[in-house]
């Protein structure tokens, strides 16, 4: 998910303090905002900040979540050419990719006059002070916790696609807003659809009660194809530009495919184990990959308390085997689990029934407890999955193994650009292991 340019905003950038002032200064906190539609009658307005492709199905998801009144009440995006090709899919219709089914156009659910399309970096406050009561947020992952922070202190509920974020910093941020979004009573959902899905809920619920026994190891992987940037930058472009434009190639953006994508697979280790890890040690490397700063491969041994052991692996190559699924070996049985299928192996065997699009029900969950006024909250679940997924970055580029809790608390690491503006932005080089300092 991409988002848009305003070169009219080039010598309008924010400093990274500036950013944050800002943020507090121009918005409005809202306590239990969840209450004000616990009745179910009224029209929730939600709000799209972030107009890639994923931030679009996120959109087209909720609005065909549910039968209750919700209606598209603005947008928001750094590129306005972005926001329009969002606007028109929205409003036309679009063919299904991977994400989404195919559909019709959304007019009838769509009220989103040009007053209310903001462009720039400050897109997300002037969207969060245009009346909206919800909000998807799916601009790059590096933008992700100053975005989230502003929406809670804006007292709105959230969906956040994943990752939390790319850096140990940024976790914390999020944690942060999580626990205040607690307070306020707002509803916060992550885009770990599969925490949604009937198969793996099914089966984790049979994990958590005993049916594999004590788990003793386990396997996590997202082993498929991957591409390179190749296109040059043109020489008007400004590098903030270019590296937002081409986000999933810079690891300030991204945070590499290991926290990208990666995530959805560690997270289920995460839910498996009822926990974070306590030890990671990690390599990797980039072999194929060209353009950017990020890497093409990695393996990293999580180590969680009792010595269990789990075994993270990841891939961007073409040409080779894939697999994207998850391995549970317990002293009772064994899980194989993916996105669309599962079973138990052993004393305990169980097929689960085949789950609704996971897509959608997250977003059908979310509108079901803000209407409930209940609100559910995977803030710092999603969050410290995220960080399971930097500390093994941070080990593979270093070289070095680490303790959970050092990588969470004491870790320095803050890949935020020293400036919000269009301008130079010099590209970190690519992680040498044994070279590349661990902070």
């Amino acid at each position: 998910m991409q988002q848009e340019s305003d070169q009219t905003r080039a010598d309008e950038g924010l400093s990274r303090r500036d950013f944050m002032k800002h943020s507090a200064a121009t918005v409005v906190s809202v306590t239990l905002a969840s209450r004000a539609y616990a009745a179910g009658s009224d029209e929730l307005k939600l709000g799209l900040i972030g107009c890639g492709g994923r931030g679009t199905g996120a959109v087209t998801q909720a609005l065909m979540a549910t039968d209750t009144p919700i209606k598209l009440w603005a947008m928001a995006d750094l590129f306005r050419d972005q926001l329009d090709k969002s606007y028109t899919m929205l409003h036309d219709g679009a063919e299904a990719r991977y994400d989404r089914v195919a559909f019709d156009g959304l007019a009838s659910q769509m009220n989103v006059p040009e007053e209310r399309k903001f462009v720039g970096f400050d897109a997300c406050e002037k969207l969060l002070a245009s009346g909206v009561d919800m909000v998807i947020l799916a601009c790059p992952p590096g933008f992700r916790p100053r975005h989230f922070q502003a929406a809670v202190k804006a007292g709105k509920h959230v969906f956040m696609e994943k990752p939390a974020a790319v850096d140990p910093a940024g976790i914390r941020t999020v944690i942060a807003a999580a626990k205040e979004a607690e307070r306020k009573g707002l509803c916060v959902v992550a885009g770990t659809q599969r925490r949604h899905q009937t198969h793996y809920i099914e089966i984790m619920k049979r994990v958590h009660n005993g049916a594999i026994g004590e788990i003793r190891a386990a396997q996590v992987y997202w082993n498929g194809s991957g591409g390179s940037l190749t296109r040059q930058k043109p020489a008007a472009m400004s590098d903030m530009e270019w590296q937002v434009r081409n986000w999933y190639y810079f690891c300030w953006t991204c945070g590499d495919h290991i926290v990208e994508q990666h995530v959805h697979n560690i997270d289920i280790m995460h839910w498996a184990m009822q926990g974070p890890p306590e030890f990671i040690m990690g390599m990797g490397g980039r072999e194929v990959r060209r353009g950017g700063n990020i890497w093409d491969h990695f393996a990293v041994e999580f180590e969680y308390p009792g010595g269990v052991r789990v075994l993270s692996m990841c891939r961007h190559h073409s040409g080779c085997t894939d697999r994207v699924s998850e391995h549970i070996v317990g002293t009772k049985g064994t899980v194989y689990i993916d996105s669309s299928t599962g079973w138990i192996r052993g004393e305990n065997p169980y097929e689960p029934p085949a789950s609704p699009n996971p897509y959608v029900q997250e977003h059908a969950d979310w509108i079901s407890a803000i209407r409930a006024g209940k609100p559910i909250n995977e803030g710092v679940q999603v969050a410290e999955s995220t960080m399971a997924a930097i500390a093994g970055r941070m080990s593979a580029y270093t070289g070095r193994a680490m303790k959970w809790s050092w990588a969470l608390n004491q870790s320095k690491l803050d890949l935020s650009p020293p400036k919000y503006e269009f301008g130079p932005l010099p590209v970190r080089p690519v992680a040498v292991p044994g070279q590349t300092p661990l902070t």
